[in-house]
């Protein structure tokens, strides 16, 4: 199953807001590329503070072609900026087969 994994590595004094990114980012997710073709998604959370990750998420998608529309599509820009609201860690984004 393709998959879109984002990453959000830990570095000195980060934060993350689990709450807003459950509450409120993942419905933009979802509003921006349900109607893409997502078909999913699975967060993943670490077990303590000294994993090198705040926050993990696997986003499911039928083929390739439904992570390109959805990455290409005019609501993205709205998902990214929604990233600031919630951390201040640049995620890392990379696609599985």
């Amino acid at each position: 199953m393709p998959r879109l994994i984002v990453t959000y590595p830990r570095h000195e004094g980060c934060h993350f807001d689990r709450e807003y990114y459950l509450d409120t980012h993942m419905g933009v997710v979802d509003a921006a590329w349900g109607g893409m073709g997502m078909t999913g998604a699975e967060v993943m959370w670490p077990i303590d503070d000294a994993q090198p990750f705040a926050c993990m998420i696997a986003i499911d998608f039928p083929d390739q072609a439904a992570i390109d529309a959805s990455l290409g599509c005019a609501a993205t820009p709205g998902v990214l900026a929604d990233v600031a609201r919630f951390t201040d860690i640049q995620p890392l984004v990379y696609r599985t087969a």
